[in-house]
């Protein structure tokens, strides 16, 4: 009998032919994403256009870790790839532990534009997903780890051989980030003593914390009235026992003790809070290391440094490359070429002050340092009645501006600004119109009696949980419990508002429609009227103008000091309301905007694959 296959039956062959040659394709893709296939080459010490025989010092950039697509504190593969993209073509080389030891030991020279790029934390994702990315722009990189991360076999950190592994690859050496991650003398936004805890117990509470605490390695351990609770061979001791095993569990399980050390942390002008903690932390690490990376903040480090008081840069993963370029040109002082992006769109625009780069539908405009960053549109010297839509995505600590009729001299205009979370109108100077978005939004806010028992609520749970694996005793007794029961006072029953400080990596996302028409304005964020019809003095035509802006000093615990603001300004619109004409568009449109959804897709099928391996 003869077999005759059906339509179901082609149907069913080709499907299976198509669904084979997709998960191969996507496989290939993986495969070149995951495994390693070069090796790396250093850069040539006689080359005379790369070892000038200038000193210039060297930048050390360290990434606190690496994840597919991102999350708050891991940049994303893209978004590095972007970073280290922007340092290679402004002519940086990586350079290795030995390269900074001969720079400070023996006077050998250095490549003019240096990079001594880190990776934090010794997690498995930021091995997997930057490999690629060094290799592409044949960049090694130093891995740091926590040794006690080896005792624990966590799957989400780097065990011992595959740090071994990494550095076989040639593109990684190794380094540590010390023996183990915690905290000591701690207290919570108010004054409620906590005593010790280690990482997980932190980030269980971290939302009730601000700034005081220590790490491990920084003090005395204390009791609440800040009284040492050990003595100074106690203290000696303890710090002398997490270097001991940092030795010895390296010299175990990967045949040496790591050459770089990042004292966790430090910033202090010494190596730690109380003068005779620092000389201990001292001497124990310049017996072990070869250099220590002691302060966090600026990027360089120059010839008259001390090898154990280097500092490095951690670029946050919101950062846009601009951004990391001009905390690099302020440090340095260094000639930087910022990155433009689209450069057809960058036509419509005059560059008054920092940078700006141009990214399919979005302009993302960077602050100088301290300063500002401000672009003008060119066509838009005459535009009077409008309609403006942009969705505003740069972060909430900050401030992004749209002028409108404003002169060469923006001394007249009308300017809706978004700052720190509040939507300001000024007109020629002065301030008009303010609205808490808060507010705007309709959040209920908790009052500090409510935040308060909350935070204690949490705390407690915390130590009636779980033993407190150091033995102290905290302000988390009886009497704490006690006082849950009562009742907190609510803002309407007369308590005061709590208002939650606004993080520097707070993200912001609001959707702007401004309609200026004649002498009145009218402002919608997020398709609710925040102003409607506000009176203005005067109806003179003028240019558009973008601003963002560094708002106040940039203070957190991830980020010491960053004083460079990115606006970004994305779907800007503008239309004429006297005969409805478009002015400008920079949304994106037809095959560019089916193209990037393609794109988008197709990446997020990739990482699906990968995070199933």
């Amino acid at each position: 009998m003869k077999f005759s296959p059906t339509n179901k039956d082609r149907k069913k062959v080709i499907r299976t032919i198509l669904e084979t040659i997709i998960l191969l394709v996507i496989f290939i893709f993986a495969a070149k994403a995951l495994f390693v296939f070069q090796e790396y080459t250093p850069y040539e010490k006689d080359d005379k256009s790369i070892v000038t025989g200038e000193d210039k010092g060297f930048i050390a950039v360290s990434y606190l870790a690496v994840a597919r697509d991102g999350t708050d504190t891991m940049i994303s593969t893209n978004r590095l790839m972007e970073h280290l993209d922007a340092l290679h073509k402004n002519g940086y080389v990586t350079i290795t532990q030995e390269d900074i030891e001969n720079y400070y030991n023996k006077g050998t020279p250095l490549p003019e534009k240096s990079l001594f790029l880190m990776f934090e934390d010794g997690r498995r994702d930021t091995a997997i997903f930057s490999q690629k990315i060094m290799e592409k722009y044949n960049y090694i990189g130093t891995m740091l780890s926590y040794a006690d991360k080896f005792n624990h076999k966590d799957t989400k950190f780097l065990q011992p051989k595959d740090l071994l592994n990494l550095k076989k690859s040639t593109f990684w050496e190794l380094g540590t980030n010390g023996y183990r991650l915690s905290y000591i003398n701690v207290f919570d936004r108010y004054d409620n003593y906590l005593g010790e805890l280690n990482s997980l117990e932190y980030s269980s509470i971290n939302q009730y914390l601000e700034r005081n605490y220590n790490q491990y390695l920084m003090d005395f351990i204390r009791d609440e009235n800040f009284i040492p609770k050990e003595t100074y061979s106690q203290m000696v001791e303890r710090i002398g026992n997490d270097y001991q095993l940092m030795d010895n569990i390296y010299t175990k399980e990967i045949g040496e003790v790591p050459g770089v050390y990042v004292l966790m942390h430090s910033n202090t002008g010494s190596y730690a809070n109380n003068e005779k903690v620092s000389a201990v932390n001292e001497k124990c690490m310049k017996e072990l290391f070869a250099m220590n990376f002691n302060k966090e903040g600026s990027a360089f480090n120059k010839r008259e440094d001390d090898i154990y008081n280097l500092t490095r840069m951690q670029p946050q993963p919101y950062w846009y490359p601009n951004h990391l370029l001009m905390r690099i040109a302020d440090d340095t002082n260094a000639d930087i070429e910022f990155v433009d992006g689209d450069i057809n769109q960058r036509k419509d625009w005059d560059i008054l002050n920092g940078a700006v780069e141009f990214r399919d539908s979005g302009i993302a405009l960077t602050s100088e340092s301290e300063g500002n960053g401000l672009i003008r549109l060119k066509e838009s010297k005459d535009y009077q009645n409008c309609k403006l839509t942009v969705n505003l995505t740069g972060n909430k600590l900050g401030t992004q501006t749209i002028y409108l009729r404003a002169d060469e001299e923006r001394k007249e205009y009308v300017a809706v600004k978004i700052q720190n979370n509040y939507l300001y109108i000024e007109e020629n100077g002065k301030q008009i119109y303010k609205l808490d978005l808060n507010v705007h939004d309709g959040l209920v806010m908790q009052s500090i009696e409510e935040n308060q028992k909350e935070a204690k609520e949490a705390e407690y749970e915390l130590y009636s949980n779980q033993s407190n694996h150091y033995g102290n005793t905290t302000s988390m007794n009886e009497q704490t419990k006690e006082s849950l029961i009562k009742n907190a006072r609510t803002i309407e029953e007369g308590a005061k508002e709590y208002i939650p400080p606004i993080q520097i990596s707070d993200p912001g996302n609001r959707k702007v429609e401004i309609i200026l028409q004649d002498q009145s304005l009218s402002v919608t964020i997020d398709q609710k009227k925040a102003v409607d019809n506000l009176p203005l003095s005067g109806k003179s035509k003028g240019y558009i103008y973008l601003e963002s802006a560094w708002g106040e000093y940039g203070y957190s615990q991830r980020n010491i000091a960053d004083d460079v603001y990115d606006g970004m300004f994305e779907n800007l619109a503008v239309r004429n309301l006297d005969d409805n004409n478009i002015l400008y568009d920079n949304q994106l449109h037809g095959f560019d905007k089916v193209k990037n959804n393609i794109k988008a897709d197709w990446n997020h099928i990739i990482n699906w694959f990968i995070n199933s391996l």
